[in-house]
């Protein structure tokens, strides 16, 4: 049996994906923002994958802080076939040697730094997937995985339940807030620019919310917020009214969808990736509860507006499921308590 505490996680996802590694076998990856959360998931399902299938791939991943990496997963930073290049995604030195694929999946989140730095934000986006294209056409790669965000619909109409990839809205350009989102778009244009003038296949995948292992549970994600707080003992504090809208894949899925995407999807049209269950922030609060042990208390800070309609974030996915076979395959609760249980462990 393995050690790995994600082994059942990780046998999914080759479940899942078992078709599309043979077209990585003995190839070189280069992959941006291969320490977060996104990058753990890839890294942890390529290692898994080329060993389990002897695939014979190497993994050359961009961080700024192997030390703080290897600390987090040692078991990802000690292996021979998962390699690592200091640099920043803005002007990192090109690594020599050719690479068949690059995943850019950095970039700073949506959440403080917009706040406070929204044009070091902006820059980071924007000057980042620049950068990741530049070294694609310069090594030979001949895909480009682009973890986009569905922030690039803007504001998502009430009235409008699943938002769909050919919805026309963007975000609101008179707002600071909406520098992620724009950031978003302009590195999906450049990658239309850069399959148009160098023949690169580019993948876009326009990412929602999610959950799983390796999400922070001190940041702005609400969910990872409510596990911790139940963690605790509770009580679980809902900031605002509870009415907003979101959705939740589960990472080992979320994994599934990238890995396929890159190797399967069409390129130069983008895909959601997400859950199609909407839950309001009221309602995870009260799944979290009634999912974890303990059954925490929820609080909620402020009443709803009456008459106000609910903020919606989420996804219509029949591209992905009609043309790639994608669906979510584990629940929102078995999501919360895998993950609860994934950071109970790390603790211990």
């Amino acid at each position: 049996m393995s050690s790995n505490p994600l082994a059942a996680d990780l046998d999914h996802i080759l479940a899942h994906t078992s078709g599309l590694w043979d077209d990585l076998r003995g190839q070189r990856l280069f992959i941006t923002g291969g320490t977060g959360f996104f990058g753990c998931w890839l890294l942890e399902s390529f290692a898994w994958a080329n060993e389990r299938l002897g695939l014979g791939a190497e993994a050359l991943v961009l961080t700024r802080n192997y030390e703080a990496f290897a600390r987090k997963a040692p078991h990802l930073a000690r292996r021979p076939d998962v390699r690592f290049h200091l640099g920043d995604v803005r002007d990192f030195a090109f690594p020599t040697g050719s690479f068949t694929r690059v995943i850019h999946a950095a970039t700073e989140t949506s959440g403080p730094l917009s706040d406070k730095h929204p044009e070091v934000l902006l820059d980071a986006v924007v000057t980042g997937t620049r950068r990741a294209l530049d070294f694609s056409a310069q090594c030979g790669a001949k895909q480009f995985l682009l973890t986009s965000s569905g922030a690039v619909y803007g504001r998502q109409p009430a009235t409008i339940t699943h938002v769909a990839e050919d919805y026309s809205g963007g975000p609101d350009v008179s707002q600071k807030e909406s520098v992620y989102g724009e950031g978003k778009r302009m590195s999906e244009l450049l990658c239309a620019i850069f399959a148009s003038q160098h023949g690169l296949e580019v993948k876009v995948a326009r990412c929602f919310a999610f959950v799983g292992p390796y999400l922070p549970l001190d940041a702005h994600f609400a969910i990872g917020n409510f596990i911790r707080d139940a963690g605790a003992g509770g009580p679980i504090k809902v900031n605002g009214d509870g009415t907003a809208h979101r959705s939740y894949l589960y990472a080992a899925d979320l994994a599934i969808w990238l890995w396929t995407i890159l190797v399967q999807g069409a390129s130069n049209r983008p895909y959601n990736v997400g859950s199609r269950r909407a839950v309001s922030i009221a309602e995870l609060a009260e799944a979290v509860s009634r999912t974890l042990p303990g059954h925490a208390p929820v609080q909620i800070a402020q009443n709803p507006v009456p008459g106000q309609p609910a903020a919606r974030y989420i996804p219509e996915t029949a591209r992905a499921e009609q043309e790639l076979g994608l669906r979510e395959w584990v629940s929102l609760e078995e999501a919360i308590r895998r993950t609860a249980q994934w950071h109970q462990k790390a603790r211990s």
